[in-house]
């Protein structure tokens, strides 16, 4: 049956309930942007799927308001260490336990469907935000003035349609948008069977420790992870002549697990095998759809980093559709979507084929090379996150394209609480400022010394005087000089500095 009156219209649909499209949704919701939610099941999945995100993933968290709702939910996670047939240590990738310039811990251990009710919850806050399960979208129309967006309300069969100015897939990797953009893949040349096995401990088992293990017995090469509470998993590679579903079989699986755990110690959660693959798309865009999370980028899991690089996206993306919506920018803003964020998430992805290898092989050395060797020590691994790609950073200034840290303000809040989700100035003294050149006029926010004493060491040890700081945090360019100064004022416009609508 189709619903033949006239179709709502919103700014943003986004398709896909996960991580990244809800987390895409509250930052939207922040900048008050109208934006529909469809997704195509009812509820959240129930099992684990990511187990791991990072400080910069809880920045965003942060900054959508639900940081704290999330904290309760996590673990710490103390690194990863790997280890030869014999359990002598290879590598070792301990995460410091103090707090990054982020703000936040380098490492949290999570349960999805935890985080994904977080995340969800925190949509009601924003009127203008809508979510609609059971919902499947089948067809994508674009015109010069938006998109048409038609799907099937699977609780009653109706069809019905909606507009919107732009489409998000935030629908996984077999993506019904990235179809409709005509997205080839890139395929970097890993993929891979694993067994991934969630299990529930009857009784506590210390002696299996807190640290990710990575079992590099080229025989059978496996993953340890410790969960939140007494979940644990293992991912245990699935041999060439090995069928899928029967080593999937809960004889097999115990006979696996038989080095670690018995079936006294817990109890199955689930057993299945995946691929994992290392894919990325060509195009992610086409003019008014869009891409983000594992409908343009999969990852192999050994960094950690398939999720985060998601919300990575998000967080790039959404100012920016709403300095197109709200604020008139052009839609050539969104061009440098894939330019800053496709160099940034193909480095974590070929660095964790690189981790596989290590894994996987006998050339341990040759994967050893992404590491840094101390003397009668295992080999320390250190992973610096990546620069954005070439878009809006002033590329020929210092620091563009890397992190701002986030500072203590001097009454012990953070600043990102202060800023928001919005381009902000740091300056060591706002009193320098020229009130020709004041970027408060314009509305921008400005971040001083006389607010955080950070600021003025920070500026400081990097030989500048002030930092334009985009809304997810990266540096667009830097000033060491007033000629400078003015060539970045000059690059805040009202098209991209829309405030939150919080």
């Amino acid at each position: 049956m189709q619903d033949k009156s006239a179709p709502e219209e919103f700014d943003v649909v986004i398709v896909g309930r996960g991580p990244v499209g809800v987390t895409l949704a509250n930052l939207l919701g922040l900048r008050g942007v109208r934006t529909l939610v469809l997704e195509r099941e009812a509820r959240t999945y129930h099992l684990p799927r990511a187990v791991h995100f990072d400080d910069e993933c809880m920045r965003v968290f942060q900054t959508i308001g639900l940081a704290e709702a999330i904290l309760p939910q996590t673990i710490l996670s103390p690194g990863m260490l790997f280890l030869d047939a014999d359990g002598r240590m290879l590598l070792d990738w301990s995460r410091p336990q103090t707090l990054t310039p982020m703000g936040w811990n380098l490492s949290y251990r999570f349960h999805q469907p935890d985080l994904e009710d977080a995340l969800i919850g925190g949509l009601a806050r924003w009127p203008h935000v809508t979510l609609r399960n059971r919902c499947d979208v089948f067809a994508l129309d674009q015109d010069e003035h938006g998109v048409r967006i038609r799907y099937e309300d699977l609780s009653n069969g109706r069809l019905s349609e909606v507009r919107a100015g732009y489409v998000i897939g935030c629908d996984g990797a077999r993506s019904l948008v990235r179809r409709f953009i005509g997205s080839g893949m890139d395929d970097l040349g890993f993929h891979e069977r694993w067994l991934v096995i969630d299990v529930l401990l009857k009784r506590e088992r210390d002696d299996l420790g807190d640290y990710s293990l990575q079992h590099c017995d080229p025989r059978r090469p496996a993953t340890y992870v410790r969960g939140t509470g007494r979940r644990r998993r293992w991912e245990i590679t699935v041999l060439a002549d090995e069928d899928s579903q029967e080593v999937a079989q809960p004889a097999k699986v115990w006979e696996l697990l038989s080095r670690w755990i018995t079936p006294d110690d817990a109890a199955i959660e689930r057993a299945a095998v995946y691929t994992f693959h290392s894919v990325i798309a060509q195009r992610w865009r086409s003019a008014r759809l869009l891409l983000a999370g594992d409908s343009a980028h999969q990852t192999p899991p050994f960094l950690g980093q398939g999720m985060c690089a998601g919300i990575r996206d998000a967080a790039n993306l959404a100012w920016k559709l709403s300095a197109i919506i709200r604020g008139g920018a052009a839609a050539d803003l969104l061009d440098t979507y894939q330019s800053e964020r496709q160099p940034h998430v193909r480095e974590f992805i070929e660095l964790a084929i690189r981790l596989g290898g290590v894994i996987n092989t006998k050339a341990i050395e040759a994967g050893l090379a992404a590491g840094k060797a101390r003397e009668n020590a295992p080999v320390r691994l250190e992973v610096k996150k990546p620069l954005l790609g070439p878009g809006l950073a002033l590329g020929d200034l210092p620091l563009a394209g890397h992190l701002a840290p986030q500072f203590i303000l001097s009454d012990g809040g953070r600043s990102d609480d202060q800023i928001g989700y919005s381009h902000v100035l740091l300056v060591a003294s706002a009193a320098t400022l020229s009130s020709s050149l004041n970027p408060s006029q314009a509305g921008i926010k400005i971040l001083s010394s006389d607010d955080a004493e950070g600021v003025g060491h920070w500026l400081r040890e990097h030989g500048i005087i002030a930092a334009l700081v985009r809304p997810d945090r990266y540096v667009r360019g830097t000033a060491r000089n007033d000629a400078e100064l003015d060539r970045l004022i000059a690059a805040i416009t009202p098209s991209t500095h829309v405030p939150s609508a919080a």
